[in-house]
């Protein structure tokens, strides 16, 4: 018999890494080997253990998910990492395959098709789930550039809890930075959005899809 697929689930929440865990061990040849509770634990346990694949979620505590894929991508060109996220926009993938991740799959998705996912990126090929795809598809079809593709990863992601009515220093804690640096980050998102504040700052996440109305 081949030897099992060995998996690193990074996530932030115990339980949902439990249930995973549990889901993905039914599976004969899938193995989880690591777990992780952030981007920072995940990049030091990718290079302990050297996972297969690594099942990440992007809205950590700390540097997230984007940053700890573009880090682990830097150690280890060839490493294979599938998004689960519960964002079901088309600029989270976007940003997530731009950063080196091979797969994207929501939350929602049926057990079976995590399963299938991980089994395919394992395989070294890309997996989208459907929905995520056809999204990605139209927007590109229709030639509309979303506005927030100007912001760095960084900057994306304080742009994403500003829209969420966070305040500077809520987001300084959330994602271990200095107040003082968020509020560059802040300047650089309203000088490059054409944002005045918050209220229209949130109004941008709405039309791009990425904050519920």
């Amino acid at each position: 018999m081949s030897e099992p697929i060995k998996v690193m689930l990074v996530d932030d929440h115990a339980v949902v890494r439990m249930g995973f865990k549990m889901l993905l061990e039914s599976a004969s040849d899938i193995k989880v080997i690591a777990e992780a509770e952030n981007g920072e634990q995940g990049i030091k346990l990718y290079m302990e253990h050297h996972p297969d694949v690594v099942v990440m979620d992007i809205t950590m505590p700390g540097i997230g998910g984007l940053e700890a894929i573009e880090r682990i991508m830097a150690k280890d060109s060839s490493a294979k990492v599938l998004v689960l996220s519960a964002h079901e926009d088309s600029v989270h993938p976007k940003r997530v395959l731009n950063a080196g991740a091979m797969g994207y799959l929501t939350k929602r998705s049926a057990a079976e098709e995590l399963i299938k996912a991980i089994r395919t990126v394992a395989g070294n090929k890309r997996y989208l789930e459907a929905t995520v795809a056809q999204q990605m598809a139209i927007q590109q079809l229709s030639g509309e550039a979303n506005p927030v593709d100007v912001l760095s990863d960084r900057e994306f992601e304080v742009f994403i809890a500003l829209a969420k009515g966070k305040t500077t220093n809520d987001i300084a804690e959330t994602l271990s930075l200095s107040p003082r640096t968020v509020g560059t980050h802040l300047y650089n998102i309203k000088q490059k959005l054409n944002a005045n504040n918050s209220a229209e700052i949130a109004l941008i996440a709405m039309r791009s899809g990425l904050i519920d109305p």
